[in-house]
This record gives C-alpha cells, sequence and structure tokens, in this order.
C-alpha cells in the first residue's frame, strides 16, 4: 500500500536546461573554431568538455521528456523514470572519455609543443567562461534535486573550472610565450574532472543496482519497524531508489493477535515517511503461518 506520492525529479528544472543547453552549444562551436584554428589543445579540450554538456544536458532533456510522457503501463510498472539515471551514466561515461583523451594528446604535445597564438585563446576562453558561469547559476539549485540535472551541473562545472585554466593559458603564452602552459593546462583540465566523473558514476550506479539510499540504515529502519505495537517480526525488508526523489521500500510485518491489520499498516506507512522521508511503500502484514511460508523463499 502506498502511503502518498510527490514523486519530485527534473520535470520542473526544464526550462532551465534549455537555456543551458542553447548556451552551451553556441559557444562550444565558438571554442571549437577557435581552437582548431589556433592550435590551442587546452581550448579544444574545453570545447570538448563544453561539447559533453551540451549532449549531456541533451540526453538529461530527452530523459525529462521520456519520464514525462510515458507512464506506467500493463508492462511498465515503474513507466521509464530509470531514464534519468541512464543518462547520469551516459553523461560519466562521456568525461571519462574526453578526459582520457586529452591527457593522452597533452602528454603526446610535451615533447614539441605547437606554437599558439594567446589572444584569440584568450578572448574565447573569455567568452566561454561567461557562458558556463551563467549555466552554473541556471542548474545550480536543480542540482540538489535531481542526479540527471546534477550530471548537467557537474559537466558545467567542469567546464567552468576549464575555461579558468584556459584563461590562464592563453595569458601566460601572450604574455611570456611559453609554449608548455597549453598543454599543462590541457592535462590539468582532464585530471580535475575524473575525480567528479567517478562519483556520478558510482551515484547512478548505485541506483541502477538497487542499493539502499546513502542516508538510510536499513537494519535502523526494520528495527524501527519491529519496535511498532503489535508487531513481532520484520523480514524481507528493501529500500532502493527508483529516481531522483523516489526512494521506495517494501516489507513484511509479523503480528500478533489481537493486533489489527489496518492499524500496524498505517502506524508502518506514517513511521517510513515521516522517520525517513519514505513516501511509496508497498507492506505486507501477515500472521505468524504465513510468515514462515515468506522464510523458506530462497532470496
Amino acid at each position: 500500500m502506498g502511503h502518498g506520492h510527490s514523486h519530485s525529479g527534473a520535470g520542473q528544472h526544464v526550462s532551465k536546461l534549455w537555456i543551458a543547453f542553447g548556451i552551451g552549444a553556441v559557444f562550444m562551436v565558438v571554442e571549437f573554431t577557435v581552437g582548431f584554428a589556433t592550435k590551442s589543445l587546452a581550448l579544444i579540450s574545453d570545447a570538448a568538455h563544453m561539447l559533453t554538456d551540451v549532449l549531456g544536458i541533451g540526453m538529461a532533456l530527452a530523459a525529462i521528456m521520456v519520464a514525462r510522457r510515458t507512464k506506467a503501463g500493463r508492462n511498465r510498472t515503474f513507466g521509464l523514470y530509470r531514464a534519468e539515471v541512464l543518462a547520469a551514466l551516459a553523461n560519466a561515461v562521456l568525461l571519462f572519455g574526453v578526459a582520457g583523451y586529452v591527457v593522452y594528446e597533452a602528454i603526446g604535445r610535451f615533447a614539441n609543443p605547437p606554437e599558439v597564438p594567446g589572444l584569440p585563446v584568450l578572448i574565447a576562453a573569455s567568452l566561454g567562461l561567461v557562458a558556463n558561469i551563467i549555466s552554473f547559476a541556471i542548474l545550480r539549485k536543480g542540482a540538489e534535486e535531481s542526479i540527471n540535472v546534477k550530471g548537467a551541473y557537474l559537466e558545467v562545472l567542469a567546464d567552468l573550472i576549464g575555461s579558468v585554466g584556459v584563461l590562464v593559458s592563453g595569458a601566460v603564452t601572450l604574455i611570456f610565450g611559453w609554449r608548455y602552459a597549453d598543454p599543462i593546462i590541457g592535462v590539468a583540465i582532464g585530471l580535475f574532472v575524473l575525480p567528479r566523473t567517478w562519483k556520478l558514476a558510482k551515484n547512478a550506479l548505485h541506483i541502477l543496482f538497487q542499493h539502499a539510499p546513502e542516508r538510510i540504515d536499513v537494519r535502523e529502519v526494520q528495527s524501527a519497524l519491529a519496535g511498532l505495537k503489535g508487531v513481532v517480526e520484520v523480514h524481507d525488508v528493501h529500500v532502493w531508489t527508483l529516481t531522483s526523489g523516489m526512494e521506495v521500500a517494501t516489507a513484511h510485518l509479523t503480528i500478533r493477535k489481537p493486533a489489527v491489520h489496518a492499524e500496524v499498516l498505517e502506524a508502518a506507512q506514517d513511521l517510513l515517511h515521516d522517520k525517513y522521508g519514505i513516501e511509496h511503500a508497498t507492506l505486507q502484514v501477515e500472521a505468524g503461518d504465513t510468515a514462515e511460508r515468506c522464510r523458506e523463499l530462497s532470496w
């Protein structure tokens, strides 16, 4: 039985994602054009990160649209809410690929760094920085509520830092003519994004493997349910995240007579909702003989 549903996800952030998508697409083209024209690896790497921003935000939008339009059906009892988690994982894979390529390419350039004109790089990086600051501000709040939006937010954050690095590279090249500034900044940008990407991938896999949310101790939940009036045992407890803001729980509660099923069920639902923030709980209240049958299950 469900206690009530107020599924919160990334749907309310669609307009902000569209704005960030448009900004990223425009300045990605600018940075790629200037980067290849000047042979600046730092600027190309920053443009590549911006490409992942655009692709990532695009996938986030697509996932939201799919989750919005596709309701639970006969065979899709949970709808397609997991689409946004898959999008977040895909974003992480993209970031891993780009970061690895940049580091590889930068290392190869240390032997013979090309001459890179500093002024065009400086101008393009400045424009990219402004674009990233705007997108960063737009997505910051949504990142606290949705892993999908968080994926796009982390990409913008990484790209914002990358734009700062490119600015430094362009300034050093322009003032001192030091050719190693560009590949060094390229490596730094690649290494910066890797740990953040790993965290995003870890969180997405955590959900896909249906692990319990980190904030919830399943043993504590089981003990709390077992402490309810009339409950003698609690077993077969599962807690997992369907998608951002949608946590689900199931449990079997064995009661003693003369406990009333409806009263125990209501108390358990209230406990899960009020103490643990779990709004969707499917609970089975059973007598002792039914519980014995449950214990015989192998999984």
